[in-house]
């Protein structure tokens, strides 16, 4: 799938805590979970630029109330640094109540370890 419009009321932004540099070319997916079966849906995939960003992620439209997951390939990131890591992957959940608003949903990272926060 391809990603949305650069406008996107859903932000990212993957940093490497361990070197002190962006997440860049990280793979990532964007789903939402459906409300009566609980099953996943995939919305779409994307990359991290070199800044460790991946504009665009879902348009305005799109983004409605729900239950959402973003889904990081951390595992492979590592390996393309010539590293390993603990976590083959990592899977933030979030709500959204109110599509409104802007919701920035970054990963703090490092080969043993990782955070998240409700930016803004």
């Amino acid at each position: 799938m391809s990603m949305a419009g650069p406008v996107s009321p859903l932000s990212t932004h993957v940093l490497n805590t361990a070197m002190g540099v962006p997440g860049s070319n990280m793979s990532l997916s964007l789903h939402r979970q459906d409300p009566s079966t609980e099953a996943w849906s995939l919305i779409t995939t994307g990359t991290t630029n070199e800044d460790g960003r991946c504009p665009g992620l879902i348009s305005k439209q799109m983004f409605v109330p729900g239950v959402y997951k973003m889904r990081f390939e951390t595992g492979q990131y590592w390996e393309t640094i010539g590293e390993s890591s603990f976590y083959p992957y990592v899977e933030i959940v979030f709500i959204i109540k109110d599509p409104g608003q802007r919701y920035h949903v970054p990963l703090l990272l490092s080969r043993f370890s990782y955070s998240t926060y409700r930016g803004s």
